[in-house]
């Protein structure tokens, strides 16, 4: 029985790819380093903005304090631009909605900083998730599954109760590291392939198949 759904954000419940790539080009830019096209930034989020700057600057500049750097100016234009272009995916919302009229507890674990997790969840998602785990300063990032740990704690929840579901090899990782179920989703950032061979149980195509294999499971 499934009573909890923890959701990766990025590439999972919203597409931020934009905003991210804009405010990382943003960064590389005010310090003359090329940028990158919007495709290529698909490869290089979902380990944290310290992780997306090192791989965003030239492999030479990226040392710890043109990284720390980078981040700062990354992170100082992100929070003006949180919700320009980014949305929730398609069916996403019909998705949330249904599980929260039945009953399902929900939850965002997610590599972005939590401040700004927090804020887009709130802004696309009012009242419907009962807890975000995000990047914080005294936390390591997913694949480590704290979050998942803490929100099985908060809820009261058996691990066999939970379902993670994301777009990565990350969230598989971070599935398997708390010994529960992931669901992958392919209108994401990343292949079916890497979901598959992360060990993502399931891989499902579309929200509306992800509502079925709750219902299914539960």
């Amino acid at each position: 029985m499934i009573s909890c759904v923890m959701f990766d954000l990025d590439g999972t419940l919203c597409d931020t790819l934009r905003d991210l790539a804009e405010a990382t080009n943003h960064a590389l830019r005010q310090d003359g380093y090329p940028e990158h096209p919007l495709e290529k930034y698909k490869q290089m989020v979902g380990n944290g903005i310290t992780k997306l700057m090192e791989r965003a600057l030239p492999r030479e500049a990226a040392e710890p304090d043109q990284i720390a750097r980078c981040r700062a100016a990354m992170l100082a234009y992100y929070q003006a631009h949180l919700l320009d272009y980014t949305r929730p995916y398609p069916g996403m919302e019909a998705l949330v909605e249904a599980l929260s009229r039945q009953g399902v507890g929900l939850y965002v674990v997610t590599n972005k900083p939590e401040a700004q997790a927090r804020a887009i969840v709130e802004a696309l998602y009012p009242g419907e998730f009962a807890g975000v785990a995000g990047q914080r300063p005294d936390k390591p990032t997913k694949p480590d599954p704290w979050g998942i740990e803490l929100f099985l704690s908060q809820g009261g929840y058996r691990r066999e109760q939970c379902l993670f579901v994301g777009d990565s090899n990350v969230d598989a990782q971070t599935a398997a590291a708390a010994g529960v179920r992931c669901a992958g989703v392919t209108w994401g950032f990343r292949s079916r392939q890497e979901l598959l061979e992360a060990g993502a149980r399931w891989v499902v195509d579309k929200p509306e198949a992800l509502l079925e294999l709750v219902e299914s499971e539960g």
